[in-house]
């Protein structure tokens, strides 16, 4: 019973503070900034890593939510609108300073996906998870703008397909394909940085 307490809270609780925000209370946006910080902060630096630049765009975001909020329609999930609102500004911004581009990257070969093994409990296993992880935020860095992106909405964040076509204003078909090709062109990053008996 505490359990569903505590889960029927939660919602509530967002839902008061986009009410208040939306009547102009400004302690409703620090709270709303409080409770997705960490994770559109990550989302952004992922889009155009750069720390400073993150840094701008998330600050650039939450005056856009303070502005647009009253235009926010409540049936849709909140978590997709403040996350389409900042990739709106982080493409404007990649767009105006560097040639790389959230458009569709020309198709890789069409090759399925392998999964990496999961780290066991043991030290060794753990060291290697470790380094693994290393090497995969490497290759996730060298992948474009457009693959980062679906990868950490769908993985970093947790969001489910139908969000993440919310997030990027795409068919649900155009986010597997990327999701599908994101994931090849990691695998081979993935595997250039890593000698192959480390995943054997």
């Amino acid at each position: 019973m505490a359990d569903a307490a505590i889960e029927w809270e939660g919602p509530l609780g967002l839902e008061d503070e986009l009410a208040q925000l939306r009547r102009g209370d400004l302690n409703a946006l620090a709270a709303l900034l409080a409770r997705y910080q960490n994770r559109l902060y990550r989302y952004l630096l992922r889009l155009v890593r750069e720390t400073s630049t993150a840094e701008d765009l998330f600050q650039q975001t939450w005056l856009r939510v303070a502005q647009k909020i009253r235009s926010y329609d409540s049936r849709r999930n909140f978590d997709a609108w403040l996350f389409s609102v900042a990739r709106n500004l982080a493409i404007d911004h990649l767009r105006r300073h560097r040639p790389e581009s959230l458009d569709e990257p020309l198709a890789f070969g069409e090759t399925r996906a392998e999964r990496t093994p999961a780290a066991g409990p043991d030290a060794f296993e753990l060291l290697l998870a470790r380094e693994r992880t290393s090497l995969l935020m490497s290759a996730l860095e060298k992948l474009p703008a457009i693959y980062r992106e679906v990868l950490t909405l769908r993985f970093e964040e947790e969001m489910k397909i139908e969000e993440v076509a919310a997030v990027l204003d795409a068919p649900l078909s155009t986010v597997k394909t990327r999701l599908r090709r994101a994931l090849e062109a990691l695998r081979r990053e993935f595997e250039t940085a890593a000698p192959a008996r480390d995943w054997q």
